[in-house]
């Protein structure tokens, strides 16, 4: 009998596989921000996937409280299960479950986490329904919060050829003066992704505005 989803079940799963020899370096990689249970990617995803195999996931109804749970726990894997969770349920996620993304790419912010959730979750609700979808983005990239500002550049990472040009570069522009590392590595990522579908428009793009040199280097890193 399968049973119901809940954290303390997760860490039934996931503690076993604790490595402290494997935590202290995770952590380091990751600028000591948050502590880990030393369980590399490969293997949490397998545990995730065990987890979900033989028992119970959440009902819609439940899932943003046991999301929440798992992001309120200290060691940082329980995050990134926390994100796959909330993945889990990516068809049935709408507009009313941006701001319940926004609180979690507020909490424990890092860009591990915030990229779990912008491109393929954030991306996919205001893909769905963009007239709305948008405004709430435009909206996140006058937040205060830098994080919330990276995750409004990035919802359309994936986008390719459904890009919204006029959005992403007003977005990109209204932070192109930003000294944040993690500011201007978003705004060359993003441009060096859809430079692949529409390489000339980015090349434009780049040339006819002020954009810091960490990004115009990565948007035009693959342009020829």
């Amino acid at each position: 009998m399968k049973r119901t989803w809940s954290t303390e079940l997760v860490k039934s799963y996931m503690e076993p596989h604790r490595d402290e020899e494997k935590a202290g370096p995770m952590a380091k990689y990751m600028k000591n921000k948050f502590p880990y249970l030393g369980i590399k990617t490969p293997e949490r995803r397998q545990i995730f996937y065990t987890i979900v195999k033989e028992n119970e996931l959440p009902s819609l109804e439940l899932m943003q409280q046991e999301v929440w749970a798992l992001f309120e726990l200290d060691e940082r894997e329980y995050q990134y299960v926390a994100i796959e969770l909330l993945a889990q349920f990516k068809k049935q996620l709408t507009i009313d479950d941006l701001a319940f993304c926004q609180k979690l790419i507020e909490k424990k912010s890092w860009w591990d986490s915030v990229d779990g959730i912008a491109p393929g979750l954030v991306g996919g609700i205001v893909k769905m329904n963009r007239a709305e979808g948008e405004a709430v983005m435009v909206e996140w990239a006058k937040s205060a919060n830098m994080w919330t500002n990276r995750a409004s550049i990035l919802h359309q990472l994936k986008f390719k050829k459904d890009t919204n040009e006029e959005l992403l570069f007003a977005t990109i522009i209204r932070h192109a003066a930003s000294k944040e590392f993690f500011i201007q590595k978003a705004i060359g990522w993003v441009l060096r992704e859809y430079a692949k579908t529409n390489p000339e428009v980015v090349r434009q793009f780049v040339h006819n505005n002020e954009l810091a040199p960490l990004s115009k280097r990565e948007a035009l890193k693959h342009i020829k």
